[in-house]
């Protein structure tokens, strides 16, 4: 397996050296990476005596680690069945136990019961990915992947860009040595160097001597051009001598190498291992891999440290669990704000797969999609690169042990055409009053596809803070809600979408059109009357009913009732016919114009009867007090009830 060469064999003389002190065979055999013995040790004690929790485990990985995937199904089976805890770390492994025997489906279905994954982003990712896998009008890049002329038999693997040349990892010297003596040697990684032929191909291949000579390993490098600096990975030693911590550990370190050949350690500790060191020049973070036991989310994660110009400014900050997950992840690389990495999460193809993260204004990462079957394998493809070609599309390297190539490890070149589409729309803002532009919070929003379905779910923070990704669709509709607030329904194209930075969702507070009046709910329009004997709409109303028709469409849920009132001037018949004809003038306008007609149960000229002073029959008023009863209302009836 290329995991264990690329990455765990660079704590293999760790292991060895704390393996002496192991009691069991088995565990001897597991920590020193030799697995089939492991498993039949693991057999035999437990005949002899009773396993601990964390030997069966062991047994589980060994199994898993030599593929017998029903066997390891089967012990971490039994692991769960006798509530001993398992860490996310192995559930992961469990879970592509399932996948490997039974299928995508049956792993979905076994996670429906799930208890473990206690992140919702884990499983939030594995249903994106799984969705992504099932569109059926997702179109796949094209790759062109070639496997290149300069691999050996050996591991070869972590390109990186060097200039107009190519650095990469192998531990090729070593291992043909080794193959003439056969006899069993350490084997330590080195740096080389390439020539890039036009065609993407390698030539010309030799050790990279830009930094000073170890004695061990050197390895997975990353240059940058805007420091001019080499960023690697080696194991800590002093005068030619491993160095260890207080249980026998040797651990790896980081180090820069800049323009001058000055050799400086930048992330070093004797008990923690950094790994897959990469400097992005546009956040000035130094991205790598570790595991902190106190902060990993399940095997190595992905971390950063701020820096100012390469000089570290921050402790080391972990990505987060929508990158990082109860597997491993390792080999980051950042291009055009796409975070590209590997992990062995139980939703890829089989082992290491590339993914990619679009990276935020915040420089948080959305959800990592696969890249898909040809850049990834049923084995384990890591060590991503890319950069722009001359022709409007994409090149790059990857490493991969998949089948057909020539060594334990390989790289592989490729190519494609037109740079892929998004695969994935990111949508994110704030819920707004768009009257009062303050934040409104808890509230709750939909995404439909193109067909209506509802494909996403969420409510925005207490600030009114939101944010959706969804698998990529032509176009999509969003839905806001929250009691006593306006619906928000906007339809939305992939297109207008790609570059908004901000998207806000505005919904308005029903208080603030509605107004307590005469003992009832009204919408709150300014006065408006109708001339002398008149039941003919005037601009003016028109007006205000437009007004209204707005308010309306916001609040679909509303029960109107129109009501209309005159003075007592006149006869009382008259007043009665002239204020319900224009009660019902009111009600053909807005139904007219869009209204249905179940939102206004009722409509009523009350003449005279409600008048609002003493200005009743027999009572003399000046007209200033007679202009008080003249008014139209537009009710809420269920405005109480509703809120």
């Amino acid at each position: 397996m290329k995991f264990k060469l690329s990455f765990l064999l660079l704590n293999l003389v760790v292991l060895s050296v704390c393996a002496q002190n192991l009691k069991s065979a088995g565990d001897r055999y597991f920590f020193q990476y030799k697995y089939e013995q492991a498993v039949k040790e693991y057999e035999k004690e437990s005949k002899e005596t009773v396993l601990t929790t964390q030997q069966f485990l062991n047994y589980a990985e060994a199994y898993f680690n030599t593929k017998q995937f029903k066997k390891a199904w089967q012990t971490y089976e039994m692991i769960l069945e006798s509530d001993a805890i398992v860490t996310p770390f192995h559930y992961n492994k469990m879970l592509r136990s399932l996948y490997a025997i039974s299928g995508k489906d049956e792993m979905n279905k076994y996670l429906e019961n799930d208890t473990i994954l206690k992140e919702a982003s884990w499983a939030e990712n594995a249903k994106f990915n799984f969705d992504i896998e099932n569109k059926k009008d997702v179109v796949l890049p094209n790759y062109t992947i070639f496997n290149i002329k300069g691999n050996s038999i050996a591991a070869d693997f972590s390109p990186s860009f060097y200039k107009d040349k190519l650095l990469f990892t192998s531990d090729r010297v070593l291992t043909l040595a080794k193959k003439k003596k056969k006899k069993e040697e350490r084997i330590y990684l080195d740096i080389y160097e390439s020539e890039i032929e036009d065609d993407g191909d390698i030539t010309n291949v030799k050790p990279y001597n830009s930094i000073p000579k170890a004695n061990f390993h050197e390895a997975t490098p990353y240059y940058s051009a805007e420091l001019d600096k080499l960023f690697y990975v080696l194991s800590n030693e002093k005068n030619g001598e491993m160095l260890y911590d207080e249980k026998g550990k040797n651990a790896l370190s980081i180090a820069e190498v800049d323009r001058n050949n000055r050799f400086n350690f930048i992330l070093k500790h004797l008990s923690t291992s950094f790994y897959y060191p990469f400097y992005d020049a546009n956040s000035q973070r130094l991205y790598f891999a570790a595991n902190f036991e106190d902060s990993s989310y399940g095997g190595t994660d992905i971390y950063y440290v701020n820096t100012s110009n390469g000089q570290i400014m921050s402790a080391p900050i972990n990505l987060g669990p929508r990158v990082n997950t109860p597997g491993n992840e390792i080999s980051p690389f950042v291009f055009e704000n796409g975070l590209y990495f590997s992990s062995d999460v139980f939703y890829g193809y089989g082992g290491m797969d590339i993914y990619k993260s679009n990276l935020k204004a915040d420089g948080s990462a959305g959800v990592p999609i696969n890249l898909g079957k040809g850049i990834n394998s049923a084995k384990d493809d890591f060590g991503f690169i890319v950069k722009n070609n001359t022709t409007g599309g994409l090149e790059g390297y990857f490493s991969s042990n998949r089948d057909g190539g020539k060594g334990k490890d390989d790289i592989y070149g490729f190519t494609v055409a037109e740079k892929p589409k998004l695969n994935t729309i990111v949508l994110q803002g704030k819920t707004l009053n768009p009257l009062t532009n303050i934040r409104v919070g808890n509230v709750a929003i939909k995404v439909l596809d193109q067909n209506n379905k509802v494909i996403k779910e969420l409510e925005s923070a207490e600030d009114g803070s939101y944010e959706i990704e969804v698998p990529w669709q032509e176009k999509i509709t969003v839905i806001a809600s929250k009691k006593k607030y306006s619906l928000f329904r906007q339809f939305y194209t992939a297109e207008e979408l790609k570059n908004k930075k901000q998207t806000p969702i505005y919904l308005d507070f029903a208080d603030d059109f509605v107004v307590e009046k005469e003992g009832k709910s009204m919408l709150k329009l300014n006065k408006f009357i109708f001339k002398t004997k008149s039941s003919k709409l005037t601009p003016d109303i028109i007006k205000e009913l437009d007004k209204a028709i707005t308010i309306i469409k916001k609040f679909p849920e509303f029960n109107l009732q129109i009501e209309s009132h005159t003075d007592s001037k006149g006869g009382s018949s008259s007043n009665f016919r002239i204020s319900q004809a224009r009660a019902d003038n009111i009600k053909k306008y807005l139904l007219n114009n869009g209204i249905p007609s179940k939102n206004i149960l009722y409509t009523i000229g009350y003449g005279e009867d409600h008048v609002l002073n003493k200005c009743v029959n027999g009572v003399y008023c000046i007209d200033y007090f007679h202009a008080e009863n003249r008014r139209c209302n537009i009710v809420v009836l269920n405005y109480k009830e509703l809120y």
